[in-house]
């Protein structure tokens, strides 16, 4: 089965993202599908809510509850500049799409 997690650093700590069928279906519900969002993203055309979703989302698929991923979501994401969130948004869809496909664990 392919790694579609992520791991990385977020706010305060080590964090595991992941985007499971239900929390996919929840962000194009509320950013549209999923192949038109990874094209806005890729191509640098994305919203604030596309960044804000995705990271919510994959946060709660990757384990942490919803209540702790909102809060996360207004500590590390609202009120900061879009570029210190995009890499991190961009690798969740990145992986969501393609996989792990070297293997190797992510560095925390």
């Amino acid at each position: 089965m392919a790694d579609l997690s992520y791991t990385a650093f977020f706010g305060d700590g080590g964090h595991t993202f992941r985007l499971m069928p239900p929390q996919i279906r929840e962000l194009e519900t509320k950013c549209g599908p999923i192949g038109a969002l990874s094209n806005r993203m890729f191509a640098h055309s994305f919203s604030q809510a596309d960044l804000t979703e995705t990271i919510r989302l994959a946060l709660i698929g990757g384990g942490t509850t919803p209540k702790r991923a909102h809060e996360l979501i207004v500590a590390y994401v609202d009120d900061r500049p879009l570029a210190e969130t995009y890499e991190l948004a961009a690798k969740i869809l990145e992986r969501t799409l393609f996989g792990n496909p070297d293997g190797k664990s992510d560095a925390i």
